[in-house]
């Protein structure tokens, strides 16, 4: 997708902090971090949402969700991380390509 921010980032044509990549995903700092540590894990195909996930799609996110606690531990989050996962208008995703939140470090912020 062109117009796709995050296909851009994955592409070099915008610059990331990256922290991670692999055939399957790219990992970069969030620019505007809700806590110390504040990644996000962006598949490199272009899907939308968890909406737009299918049978096809078993081995992408379990590669996405295994590599968490290790990009958790590599962050130095050696006593827990929070994952957040927005899926559509309705629950707050505001960038239409599938993305998973890592988060954790001091002041993490709660859910009151």
């Amino acid at each position: 997708m062109s117009d796709c921010l995050f296909c851009k980032i994955i592409a070099g044509d915008i610059p990331s902090s990256k922290v991670y990549e692999d055939e399957q995903i790219f990992v970069f700092k969030d620019i505007a971090p809700k806590a110390k540590v504040h990644l996000l894990v962006v598949p490199k195909v272009h899907l939308v949402s968890l909406d737009d996930l299918n049978d096809n799609h078993h081995a992408l996110i379990s590669h996405m969700m295994l590599k968490l606690p290790i990009l958790a531990r590599e962050q130095g989050l050696d006593n827990g991380f929070r994952t957040v996962i927005n899926t559509g208008e309705g629950g707050g995703q505001e960038v239409a390509h599938l993305h998973l939140h890592l988060l954790g470090g001091e002041d993490l912020p709660g859910f009151n």
